[in-house]
């Protein structure tokens, strides 16, 4: 009877630990894996390369990269979603999939606002509006009339759905003529803008900085209102007139739901520790034209809601129902 008492004490005991919250100083054992929304390249993957060396240094196990671009994120948000909820496999998202995809595909393959558990909030996004030098334009008012003098010649690319809604309602209110072209990366999308093929953007400065240095591509105006010193001589969309709807672009990190508490808040800490320091943020983020926006699980949620209960309204008023 003490015999099978005993056993049974072991297994009750083991059953319990097994079901027992992770905890954060038992994380992480293993390789983690990041998908990320954009390609080899992309702002975002550059950026989390960097971080994950940093985060392999502070948590003692590999971080590896694994790149899902395309569906306007919604490939690797699916994946994400799907991933076993263990803190081994994270993402790497802008705020498109979270806040706006909802509204714009009927068929997503994940819950928006369930699927996944906010990790932290990374970084807010400086866009501009740019084009090709060899279009020879120097302000928005020049690019809106050679459109209109070449009428359905000229394409535009943007970093995400939802950034279309400027470009749209910069085409309405200036009579612009342009059509956009779909995309899947940061660098796929800086060789086009290159080539002259798609010849303007609407794109986070740090994806072609250099290039705007070295004279072959023009800033014509910043698109989130933010000004930035890199591009002091260069008007926000506002200040040209423009009257459409602010942009808030950020990337973040989050986990699928179901993710431990003590595991979201271990990695919430490591990267606030990280991109928190001076000089990861002058190395890594500032002359890439990105601005920290470090916050705790619980404020990221919040802030993700509140995006939501204009997305909607933002969606529709752009005429971008769900296709």
């Amino acid at each position: 009877m003490r015999r099978l008492a005993a056993c049974l004490f072991l297994l009750s005991a083991i059953v319990i630990s097994a079901a027992a919250p992770a905890r954060a100083e038992d994380y992480p054992t293993r390789t983690i894996k990041v998908l990320t929304t954009s390609s080899a390249g992309g702002l975002s993957d550059i950026f989390m390369r960097v971080l994950a060396d940093k985060l392999r240094q502070r948590m003692g196990q590999n971080i590896i990269i694994e790149n899902r671009p395309g569906g306007a994120g919604n490939i690797a948000m699916g994946a994400c979603a799907a991933a076993k909820p263990d803190g081994y496999t994270i993402c790497i998202v802008d705020a498109d999939p979270l806040i706006y995809n909802q509204y714009l595909y009927k068929n997503l393959t994940y819950n928006a606002e369930t699927g996944l558990t906010p990790i932290v909030n990374l970084f807010s996004i400086i866009q501009a509006l740019i084009v090709n030098t060899e279009l020879k334009v120097n302000t928005v008012d020049d690019l809106v009339a050679l459109s209109k003098a070449k009428k359905g010649t000229l394409s535009y690319l943007t970093a995400s759905l939802p950034l279309v809604v400027y470009m749209e309602h910069l085409k309405k209110e200036k009579g612009a003529d342009w059509v956009r072209v779909p995309f899947r990366g940061g660098g796929e999308a800086t060789n086009a803008v290159l080539s002259g093929s798609t010849p303007i953007a609407l794109i986070g400065i740090g994806n072609v900085m250099p290039h705007i240095k070295a004279g072959k591509m023009k800033a014509l105006a910043l698109a989130n209102n933010i000004r930035t010193p890199q591009l002091p001589s260069v008007p926000t969309l506002a200040d040209t007139g423009y009257k459409g709807p602010p942009s808030r672009s950020w990337y973040g990190l989050f986990a699928p739901a179901g993710t431990p508490k003590p595991v979201i808040d271990r990695i919430n800490k490591e990267v606030r520790a990280i991109v928190g320091e001076k000089e990861f943020q002058e190395k890594n983020l500032f002359p890439r034209g990105l601005v920290p926006a470090l916050d705790t699980p619980e404020e990221f949620a919040a802030e993700i809601k509140a995006g939501r209960s204009t997305a909607q309204q933002v969606v529709k008023d752009a005429g971008m129902e769900q296709q």
